[in-house]
Parts: C-alpha cells; structure tokens; sequence
C-alpha cells in the first residue's frame, strides 16, 4: 500500500503542473470538445511511459543518450512552434484549435514529442520505482493512477470554468501563459 500511495503522490507532483498538454486538457474541456478522447490519450500514453520505466527501459536510454537528443530537438521545435500558436490565439481570441482530428494529432504531439514526459515520465518514474523493489508495480499503479485522476479532472471539471472563459480576455491570459511556458521550455531545452 505504501508502494501505491508513493507512485500517487509522486505522479501527481510530476503531473499537476501548467504545460502545453494541460492546458489542451483544459481548454477542450472548457469548450466540451473532444474531452474522452483527449482524457483517454494522455492517461493511456502516460499508463504507457510509465510502465516502459518502470520495466527498466529508462536504464537503456540513459545508456543511449542520441536517442534521448533526438527527442529534445524534435521537442524544442514543436513546444516553440505551439508556443508561436499560442501568441497567434491570444493576439487573435476567436481563433480556436481546429477540429476533432487536429486536437488529437496535437495532444499525440504534445504528449509523445515532450522530452520532459521522457525525463519525468520514464526516467525519473522508472527510477523512483526501483526502491520499492518487488512492489515497484504497485508504485506504477498508483502512478497511473494519478494520471488517469488529474486529466480526468482536469478534461472533465474544466466545464465550471466556461462561465470565466466566456470572455475573450479570459482565453488571451490563458492562451498567454501556455505561449511563456512552452516557449521557455522549447528554449530550455535547445539552451
């Protein structure tokens, strides 16, 4: 039980944080678009990160390091490109992410080309995991847990947000500090 209380506390302290992917989560539940799908890719993807580390492949990339540089500039690319489409929403409210199909491929994105899901997700999981010896599944499972938890609430909870971003002004500030954080973090990543 430890092991579980362990993996839930440390994947939401990983997980509860602003980023390009919760601020997707956010805004398609706001809007009501799309909120299963996304919900269900970005806790599937992270059910399945985190069970790559803590089966140990996070012990075979860190012995691969190129592979590990390819991600972080295809990462550094797509954060500064969303970043720069995120200026373009707030300098222009009335222009929302497009449709069904263009929301997924942007959540399979920002989730599967963020080197930080890597780090965090399988390295820094899959690590943590090791000290709990034969119970390190369980530790996983509460880190699945955690995740299936946050985007659920996040994806779903958002609606009694839409009166507050009724208003453009709302969407700009909103739509302004995913532009700061995943430009910096783009930057961060190539600095």
């Amino acid at each position: 039980m430890h092991a579980l209380l362990a993996g839930l506390g440390m994947g939401l302290s990983l997980i509860v944080v602003i980023g390009a992917q919760n601020a997707l989560v956010l805004r398609q539940g706001v809007l009501r678009q799309g909120v299963p799908a996304i919900v269900a890719i970005c806790a599937v993807s992270d059910a399945l990160l985190i069970a790559v580390g803590v089966g140990g492949v996070g012990t075979v990339l860190s012995a691969w390091p190129a592979v590990l540089e390819v991600v972080r500039w295809f990462g550094a690319a797509f954060l500064v490109g969303y970043g720069v489409l995120a200026v373009r929403r707030m300098l222009r409210p009335g222009v929302l992410v497009g449709g069904a199909g263009g929301t997924i491929l942007t959540c399979l994105a920002l989730t599967w080309l963020n080197p930080h899901v890597y780090l965090d997700t399988v390295l820094l999981l899959g690590t943590a995991s090791t000290g709990f010896g034969g119970e390190r599944w369980w530790f996983a499972v509460g880190a699945m847990a955690a995740s299936v938890l946050w985007f659920s609430c996040l994806g779903f909870g958002a609606r009694w947000l839409s009166g507050v971003f009724a208003r453009p002004s709302a969407w700009r500030v909103l739509d302004g500090a995913v532009a700061v954080v995943v430009t910096a973090t783009g930057v961060s990543l190539v600095v």
